[in-house]
């Protein structure tokens, strides 16, 4: 028997099953069929009550452990590789229905949508050709699928009033998978289908977050996975479909998809990046035609004042459709107002003039770039962000300076990303000979003389020697001040070769200088003072 207190929410995971698993699925069909049948042969056993969860063992060809959560259905878990609810979750779910009720009658209820609408055999399932024909026309038909992904989505992420954050994930898998599950039979218009549905489905969890009041941090925490899904999912369907030349019936389903991504940048949602990202890569690769671009621009220039600066997402949307129109004094016209946040969006244009080779419109592009380098990384405490994000920048910019010989603006943004492109600018120093610089770079980064790197401290000793004085002092300075034995040892063989740099250099009179008012300034430090005995550097 069950005890009493799993009775009720028995009865609730029975409902939503229902809509977690449609008989109109021909794989949900095939996923019913194969848990009845394993329920049926008896192979669910030591079934048992563990708090308010359920667990069971299925004798499969590999023994499945199951644990079924009776308040939220679909998080229930299985230890079979399968994804989403599976054939093992159904058997242990019918075994427990068994002790409570009739599972014939839950199978029949949970067939009678299909069995409303067709009389065909075999679970209520159409035949091929009649599957092929209804396909044909969901596939013609924007309004349709908007309407059915509107129907889905509510009834799966709204239907028992605000979803915790925490289920949002496995609420909207369940959905997606519906979703794929009604795509058309012909590629091309599962592409299609599949990326209408993908911005629908972005533009509806937007619209979820913000009616629930999720702010920035629960997003992060719980979902933001989805929103970047999402857009990266687009992106490669955007691939596919650019590989061949579109059908003359996409027109229309993709004006109407352009006229609905708008919506991704005039709201005040805050994931600004993802939104603002996916409209620019709908813009690039899917809405072509100039008199679309102009006339969204006009429509973009309407949802703010004069005396009002866009929001962030529809400056970077007025900002690339005006780059795709070679509008170059618009666009750098918003680029060079001063606001640190755009600089990031930068990196996707910078890229896109790189793979155009567009190297004489790009350059106005680098150079404002560049020049709000310093102060964006001032915006972030992340060290690592920086770090990243520097290697980006870099990244970016480098055909550009190759391609033109523009080193100076490939040094000029070392130089505003120091210390994160310490390393990149220590290389091209040191390889164009550049010592001078170079030095001053390592008191600036403030490294120690030993971190360095034998092979260069050797190379410039032989070329320039006397670079390497001011590192020594440094150095030397640094150690006394500890004020240890250790330290004062290290300060003393420290000392030993800054001597042989002075005399290369046949400066000994310098060296002596400096060794007479070292040893005044730390007459008192007389354990220093014996080290500078014991090396020999004066007289016992």
């Amino acid at each position: 028997m069950i005890p009493e207190r799993f009775l009720e929410p028995l009865q609730f995971a029975a409902n939503d099953l229902k809509g977690l698993l449609r008989a109109e699925n021909e794989e949900d069909v095939r996923l019913v069929q194969k848990g009845l049948m394993l329920f049926r042969q008896g192979l669910v056993f030591q079934l048992r009550f563990e708090g308010d969860k359920v667990a069971a063992t299925v004798q499969d060809v590999t023994p499945a452990k199951v644990e079924l959560d009776l308040e939220f259905i679909h998080l229930s878990e299985c230890s079979c590789p399968a994804e989403g609810f599976c054939r093992h979750q159904v058997a242990v779910f019918l075994q427990l229905l068994s002790k409570a009720r009739s599972v014939s009658m839950w199978i029949e209820e949970w067939r009678k949508p299909i069995k409303e609408k067709q009389t065909a055999k075999n679970w209520g399932l159409q035949r091929a050709k009649d599957l092929l024909k209804s396909s044909g026309k969901q596939q013609a038909d924007y309004d349709r699928w908007i309407s059915t992904f509107e129907e889905s989505f509510t009834e799966l992420m709204e239907k028992q009033g605000e979803p915790r954050p925490y289920v949002l994930p496995e609420l909207f898998h369940v959905y997606l998978r519906r979703m794929k599950a009604g795509a058309p039979v012909e590629q091309e218009w599962k592409l299609l289908y599949l990326l209408v549905g993908y911005v629908f489905s972005f533009k509806k969890l937007m619209a979820l977050s913000m009616k629930y009041g999720h702010h920035e941090e629960m997003i992060d925490r719980y979902y933001r996975h989805l929103y970047q899904s999402l857009m990266d999912d687009s992106v490669e369907i955007m691939n596919k479909l650019s590989v061949h030349s579109l059908p003359f019936a996409f027109d229309q389903f993709i004006e109407k998809l352009k006229d609905e991504s708008t919506g991704l940048i005039t709201g005040p949602f805050q994931l600004e990046y993802e939104r603002a990202h996916l409209y620019r890569l709908l813009w690039t690769h899917f809405f072509k035609k100039k008199e679309w671009r102009e006339a969204e621009i006009k429509k973009l220039g309407s949802f703010y004042k004069e005396d009002e600066s866009p929001s962030l997402p529809s400056a970077v949307g007025l900002t690339h459709l005006n780059i795709l129109e070679r509008n170059e004094e618009q666009a750098l016209s918003f680029l060079n107002i001063p606001n640190e946040t755009l600089t990031p969006y930068m990196l996707y244009w910078l890229d896109y003039f790189s793979a155009q080779k567009e190297w004489n419109r790009m350059g106005a592009y680098v150079e404002s770039f560049i020049h709000k380098l310093r102060d964006y990384l001032k915006m972030s405490g992340d060290y690592y962000a920086c770090m990243d994000f520097t290697r980006l920048a870099i990244k970016s910019i480098s055909p550009y300076c190759i391609e033109t010989n523009r080193l100076d603006l490939f040094e000029k943004a070392l130089m505003e990303t120091l210390p994160y492109s310490y390393s990149d600018y220590e290389y091209l120093l040191f390889e164009k000979g550049e010592f001078d610089k170079w030095a001053d770079l390592q008191a600036f980064i403030g490294f120690d003389i030993d971190t360095l790197g034998k092979d260069r401290i050797k190379e410039i000793s032989k070329k320039e020697p006397g670079i390497l004085l001011p590192l020594y002092h440094h150095a030397i300075q640094d150690h006394i001040n500890l004020k240890n034995r250790d330290h004062y040892r290290e300060a003393v063989r420290k000392m030993k070769k800054l001597r042989t740099l002075y005399n290369k250099l046949k400066r000994q009179e310098d060296w002596l200088l400096f060794l007479e008012m070292l040893l005044e300034k730390t007459k008192r430090l007389r354990a220093f003072q014996e080290e500078c005995k014991r090396g020999k550097l004066i007289d016992a």
